[in-house]
């Protein structure tokens, strides 16, 4: 059941992470889950274990990395879409 539950927080992580950059992460619901783990690692990296934890995401780093990642992801999306 934590599976279930570390699927659905880092999609949301993801989903939320999106919307406040106003960019879509490729893929939909796959991709959101995706960005929001690796975001949470990424976070999870660079600003510690801090603040509530829910199914092993620390959820403001976890957010900050999947903020950081979707605007990473979205640049070079769209520097490949301008270099086409």
């Amino acid at each position: 059941m934590s599976f279930i539950w570390f699927l659905i927080i880092g999609g949301v992580i993801g989903w939320l992470a999106g919307m406040i950059l106003g960019r879509d992460i490729p893929g939909g619901i796959i991709g959101n889950i995706i960005a929001g783990i690796i975001g949470a690692w990424i976070g999870g990296m660079l600003l510690g274990k801090w603040g509530p934890k829910v199914s092993d995401f620390y959820i403001f780093p976890a957010f900050i990395g999947a903020i950081i990642l979707v605007f990473i992801v979205s640049f070079i999306l769209r520097s490949m879409r301008k270099a086409s």
